[in-house]
């Protein structure tokens, strides 16, 4: 073989020992990031399900609240249904009481619908007492309505 042969032989292999060189400090790079990564995910989906784990208290705690239900009750029918929802599965005094309260209001005022004469200063009255009974849900007060409200706990049980 020639000299000239014989040296492009060596250079040859030297480029393929430093490509293999290299490839191999870039697969350990590349495996050391990876390792990073993976580290840095764990401690991210732990953080991640601590905070989790801390909202769902936080909700818990909010939603065993009655007073959330209560205000919910006073808010048109719709809100009535939804109060009623929300108590059926997690059952507080406070939100017991005012969805009975609410649906006594609720059941004068369809009644006093039908009456042509004092219709309108019954919806008046209906309207203090429903103003009345919000401040004392805000409150987390238990007050009865001064329109029947003892009453509506007895006729009312059930709910």
């Amino acid at each position: 073989m020639s000299d000239d042969n014989k040296n492009l032989s060596d250079d040859l292999e030297d480029m393929i020992g430093d490509a293999k060189e290299g490839a191999k400090k870039a697969g350990d790079k590349i495996s050391q990031k990876a390792s990073e990564f993976s580290e840095d995910a764990k401690e991210f989906a732990s953080d991640a399900k601590e905070k989790a784990s801390e909202f769902a208290d936080d909700a818990k705690e909010v939603f065993s609240d009655g007073k959330n239900v209560a205000i919910i009750a006073h808010i048109t029918f719709i809100g009535w249904i939804i109060a009623l929802v929300m108590n059926s599965s997690n059952k507080t005094e406070l939100g017991s009481f005012y969805i009975r309260q609410m649906l006594g209001l609720v059941i004068i005022g369809v009644i006093s619908s039908w009456i042509p004469i004092i219709n309108l200063v019954m919806w008046l009255v209906l309207l203090v007492a429903w103003v009345m009974s919000l401040i004392s849900a805000l409150g987390g007060e238990m007050k009865p309505t001064f329109l029947l409200g003892k009453q509506f706990q007895d006729w009312f049980k059930g709910l």
